[in-house]
């Protein structure tokens, strides 16, 4: 297995920084998590309800609130530095 390393660049003090996820990067976060998860809703929505049917629609709006959110969740802790 190839190991890549992230780029490195130096902030003010001169201490190596690594380099931000990129947007493409989060969106593939964002869609394997929300294909994992929605299975999870799927079947939880299946055992309460009994029916393919509740648990298929409410898979599928959960899937679309929860794409946008969690997207907007990851780009928001980017900008944390807290924890680097």
């Amino acid at each position: 297995m190839q190991r890549v390393e992230a780029v490195a660049s130096e902030n003010r003090s001169g201490a190596a920084e690594p380099r931000r996820p990129s947007r493409k990067r989060t969106v593939a976060k964002t869609l394997t998590w929300r294909g994992t998860a929605t299975i999870d809703t799927f079947m939880i929505s299946l055992i309460v309800t009994g029916s393919l049917g509740w648990a298929g629609s409410i898979a599928a709006l959960e899937v679309v609130t929860k794409v946008l959110l969690y997207y907007l969740h990851e780009r928001a802790w980017v900008r944390v530095a807290w924890g680097r």
